[in-house]
């Protein structure tokens, strides 16, 4: 048959839009029919405000297919120069295993997976942080350690916080800060102690300590320009003064170094990066935290402990997630929310491939070339500053700086300036020794004259390190790091624990306000180029004009997106983006001289992290009630309004907001504030629900953090990665984050900085340009229509068995949902909790549990869902409402039920089975699972027997053998 149709109408530019979007055209039909409606567009005018309606997108590209996105991005990376670099200063090239890279960097059963709230389905990712802690444990001679952080600087940041509150008989406001941490760390941690109200020395450990008072003091091991000192009696020092000692330490050096915990140290910080993990510009690293046990319930983010489930079995869960933000919440002096599970359990698998021994070769062998090439230098008549080093020499240079510095540069070598006449070199694990003599043919200004062998055979007589400080034995002694050293070993082993969970990969994860859409496979391609994962985040720019021109468009992308005029991208979690955002309020009220305006204004549905922010930059938390529709209380915010009035600083709403619904009244909510002089901070997270149809920076808003890792599809990573960029109005674009390292556009040094890197954990960014790109103008609009038409399919399928708590003025949600559960727990006594685990039987993810209100789920599909799927979701939940029912009627006993019993395993169906219920009702209550079923793999975990004897460090292997 002759082909109708023109070449332009054969090449479909939407054609990805089509793939990202879940339902196709008939069953987009079918949902409108069951919604009683004609159209898609009817519905979005009959669920948000006619009043913020905008065509802000408008001014982006149309939608391209997958191949010429990754085409034009592949162009843009081309313009990375990729150099030799010996920066240091906390990262350092490296090699991933190939076996971690494909297996689980690349494998969207490990990246697409949610935070471990529900450990049942989660043990996989439970037990590769388990093993994270007991590695950092070890390395560090630490009692405990959390389940990651952000990154070095801003968990120096939250040690620094963490020792005021808990040195309560210190009554010093002042922190010393050793002049030998890395300068980005330095930037991180003034910035925190300006708006907390400490007062920061920043000064020579050896020598001005004990001149000081202070309640805790931070020390960089080795130090940033490479010095290896002892550490013992600066700690006692710091321990006379009644104060902690917090260290920052280089993992790898941790290899072959006595551990800060055996020398006294009281909190050690560090970044995983090297531990095979690409420096990416900067990011996305795991930072580790470890600490003394008498500091466990004051520790910040989560902590992975070992108990037992209903059978016995052992069984892992967050044992604690201090999570102080939801429990202190304006008191907290920590908004931390996430962590980085995926990058923390590829640095613990590094460490399990290679083994105590590996790990010790790769540190040995770090250091001899160091050595050889500390010798060269010196014999080419050079000086070094500090006799004692690990892996960084500090070469004395004189004059000649720049023009050594340019010597490099031309050969393709990054070097980094100390001062005005000092050189720092720090080697790594991808050094080799052609890379040694190059770096000496620089300082010999041409090819070197000295003999390699014989350099090394004098560096092999040569110490560097005192013999008081090196470890004795290796630094990993668990069995853990002795299994799995084969790559067939290492590729069954990371499968074993991948089974355990269930990701996206699986099934819809239909957890409210957290956005678990499609990670498109062309999104994630990027990430592990070269040209963006093997950059040093501290080159010159002008070998990242790649990431320059990236970092350009995506900052219109987002504008376009938001409606606001600059965007920062230095926040690396949403929880930064809110601190980040606070601290561009106080610096623009100070800089009018208003700085009376100290209340930061919050309804009571907001995220935990809402208040503790607030608290982070000294703001006083005054909470707006919500009416009966969940809306925030027009009558009490101007009450609040009328007694505060020019003392208001801001007011923090999410929209829409965590109850689900469009507001009606947002706009009179920000003229409100802007009347008195406030600023109005839009909480980013529900950006799903606004992005084509409603710009928070043109309905009122003067500042969000976008969470990349929920509407822009960067993956969750079983717990982080994430990115958190502010948008702002331009009023407030001179007071975005700077950076002591790279000259960020258009930002101020006094400002501050409030990650390590410039520009976040940029090689994650690719993911939104690529998706932004390919879904275009059109394209995002219809993500966010397909987002509230598949929330309310939802609401509309679920209404008549469990109440939907709130919604709209003409009866529908948002892009979410949440299900009222109390009514149907007074009559069965099943909780929310008992529902969640049940789901696990059909093969789902729980909604997200009483947030933010008691006794509901929260349901967010996204758009990515097709129709089948949310009915196989909505078919499971009306089967489980039906297994309720039989309670109520007193058909199933109400201490021997499938929801109970929840959720059940292997175990449970091939053993002895003595209960009201059968087998097959049990593990395959709906047809679908007969033909495929992710089982638990532990039975509903005791939480209580956990809390009672808490273990946070490795079991032996036998424990997972039984």
């Amino acid at each position: 048959m002759p082909n109708s149709k023109s070449l332009e109408e054969l090449v479909d530019a939407s054609e990805f839009t089509r793939r990202h979007i879940g339902p196709n055209a008939q069953q987009t039909k079918a949902m409108l029919e069951t919604l009683g409606i004609d159209s898609l567009q009817h519905l979005i005018s009959a669920t948000l405000p006619a009043a913020i309606r905008t065509e802000s997108t408008k001014v982006l590209q149309e939608p391209c297919s997958e191949h010429s996105a990754l085409a034009e991005l592949k162009a843009i990376a081309a313009k990375n120069k990729l150099f030799k670099s010996y920066i240091g200063q906390g990262y350092h090239p490296t090699y991933v295993p190939n076996v971690i890279l494909r297996n689980v960097l690349e494998n969207p059963g490990w990246y697409t997976a949610y935070t471990p709230y529900q450990p049942e389905i989660a043990q996989g990712r439970l037990e590769g942080l388990l093993n994270y802690q007991q590695m950092i444990i070890e390395l560090t001679g630490m009692d405990m350690a959390n389940a990651s952080m952000l990154d070095e600087a801003t968990a120096a940041a939250e040690a620094m916080a963490m020792a005021k509150r808990v040195g309560r008989k210190n009554r010093s406001n002042h922190f010393f800060v050793d002049k030998d941490c890395h300068p980005q760390t330095i930037a991180v941690v003034a910035t925190r102690a300006e708006h907390f109200g400490f007062e920061l020395i920043i000064g020579d450990a050896a020598t001005d300590l004990h001149q000081q008072e202070f309640f805790g003091a931070l020390l960089q091991y080795p130090g940033s320009q490479g010095e290896v000192k002892h550490l013992q009696p600066l700690i006692d020092t710091i321990h006379g003064k009644d104060a902690l000692a917090i260290v920052a330490a280089d993992i790898m050096a941790l290899a072959l170094l006595q551990s800060p915990g055996s020398q006294g140290a009281d909190i050690v910080v560090g970044s995983n990066q090297r531990f095979g993990v690409p420096m990416g510009f900067g990011g996305p690293h795991a930072a580790f935290f470890a600490f003394r046990e008498a500091y466990k319930r004051s520790t910040p983010g989560r902590i992975i402990g070992v108990s037992v489930d209903a059978r016995g079995k052992t069984a892992l869960r967050m044992a604690m997630q201090t999570r102080e933000q939801h429990i202190r919440r304006e008191k907290a002096n920590s908004n931390i929310c996430t962590s980085q599970v995926l990058l923390a359990v590829m640095s613990v698998f590094y460490a399990m491939y290679h083994g105590g021994s590996g790990i010790n070769n790769i540190a040995q062998r770090i250091h001899l070339l160091t050595k050889i090439l500390a010798q060269g230098i010196v014999s080419l008549n050079y000086k070094l500053r500090y006799q004692h080093y690990f892996d960084t020499l500090c070469i004395e240079v004189g004059d000649q700086q720049q023009a050594l510095f340019q010597r490099a540069q031309n050969a393709e070598i990054n070097l980094r300036c100390v001062g005005k006449n000092a050189l720092a070199i720090s080697l790594n694990e991808c050094t080799d020794s052609a890379d040694v003599q190059a770096l000496l043919a620089i300082f010999a200004a041409g090819d070197s004259p000295l003999d390699f062998a014989s350099l090394e055979a004098k560096a092999q007589q040569h110490t560097a390190i005192a013999s008081e400080l090196l470890r004795n034995e290796n630094a990993l002694q668990h069995d853990i790091f002795e299994q799995y050293h084969s790559e067939t070993e290492m590729l069954r082993y990371l499968k074993r624990l991948e089974s355990r969970d269930i990701a996206l990969n699986h099934a819809m994860i239909p957890l409210g306000s957290c956005t678990m859409k499609l990670n498109a496979t062309a999104e994630m391609i990027p990430v592990t180029w070269p040209e963006f994962g093997n950059l040093h985040p501290f080159a010159p720019i002008e070998q990242a004009q790649g990431y320059a021109e990236l970092f350009e468009q995506l900052q219109t992308m987002l504008k376009a997106c938001t409606g606001y005029d600059a965007i920062s991208l230095q926040p690396n979690s949403g929880s930064q983006g809110e601190y980040a955002g606070l601290v561009a309020i106080k610096k623009y009220f100070e800089s009018r001289g208003e700085n009376q305006r100290n209340i930061c204004l919050i309804p009571q549905s907001a995220h935990g992290t809402n208040p503790a922010s607030a608290q982070m930059v000294s703001m006083k938390v005054v909470v707006v009630n919500c009416d009966e529709q969940g809306n925030v209380d027009l009558i009490d915010l101007q009450a609040k309004v009328n007694l505060h009035g020019e003392n208001i600083a801001a007011i923090m709403v999410t929209y829409p907001s965590t109850h689900g619904v469009f507001e009606e009244n947002i706009k009179d909510i920000c003229q409100l504030i802007h009347s008195i002089g406030g600023q109005v901070y839009i909480d980013g997270a529900n950006m799903n629900a606004l992005v084509g149809l409603a710009a928070p920076g043109e309905f009122g808003g003067d500042v969000s953090h976008l969470n990349l890792h929920k509407t822009f599809c960067i993956p969750h990573g079983g717990g982080g990665p994430g990115m958190g960029p502010i948008g702002v109005k331009s009023h407030l674009a001179p007071f975005l984050a700077s950076h002591p390292l790279q000259d960020v556009a258009g930002t101020k040094p006094e400002s501050g900085t409030v990650s390590a890197a410039p520009w976040g954990s940029a090689s994650i960014l690719p993911i939104s340009w690529m998706y932004i790109r390919m879904m275009g103008n059109s394209g995002v609009k219809l993500a966010t229509e397909y987002a509230i038409l598949n929330a309310n399919y939802i609401a509309q399928r679920l209404q008549n068995h469990f109440p939907i708590l709130y919604s709209g003025k003409n009866g529908y949600v948002a892009h979410e949902c949440l299900l009222d559960l109390r009514p149907m727990k007074e009559t069965s006594g099943v909780t929310e909790e008992d529902i969640a685990k049940r789901l696990m039987d059909f093969g789902f993810h729980a909604p997200t549990m009483s947030f933010p209100v008691a006794g509901t789920l929260m349901i967010e599909p996204t758009e990515s869902e097709s129709q089948a799927e949310l009915d196989r979701f909505c078919d499971a939940m009306i089967c489980i409402r039906k297994e309720i029912e039989r309670i109520e009627q007193g058909d199933l006993p109400s201490d021997d039920n499938p929801l109970c019993n929840a959720p059940h395993t292997l175990d449970d169906i091939m053993g002895d089975w003595q209960h009201s219920y059968s087998r097959e009702e049990a593990a395959r209550p709906l047809p679908y699972l007969k033909a495929h079923k992710v089982w638990p793999t532990v039975n509903r975990i005791d939480n209580v027997y956990g809390d009672r004897n808490l273990v946070c460090s490795c079991v032996g292997m036998e424990a997972y053998r039984e």
